[in-house]
């Protein structure tokens, strides 16, 4: 499988788990909510199962989130990001 695809749904699955964890509800919880079973959650969560699209817009709603949550680098990556450029360019200047 492609290396960015890998990478993309890691960051999907580590960006659902911190949503929900910040949401302070539970695997069966999200669920329950979401109309899932807690399988299935605990599956995307573990990266055993890739949701469909379907799926993904059911635990957003559950969550109250924009699905571009969930695939969006956090803040710390572009601020890490924004800091290198930067770096570079004064080095440069």
């Amino acid at each position: 499988m492609n290396v960015v695809v890998e990478n993309m749904e890691k960051q999907f699955i580590k960006r659902l788990r911190e949503e929900r964890e910040k949401a302070k509800i539970s695997q069966l919880d999200l669920a329950l909510k979401a109309g899932l079973s807690q399988n299935l959650v605990n599956f995307i969560e573990t990266g055993k199962r890739v949701p469909n699209l379907h799926t993904v817009f059911k635990l957003c709603v559950a969550l109250n989130i924009n699905p571009a949550v969930l695939f969006d680098e956090p803040d710390e990556a572009k601020e890490n990001a924004k800091q290198q450029i930067l770096a570079l360019v004064q080095h440069y200047l």
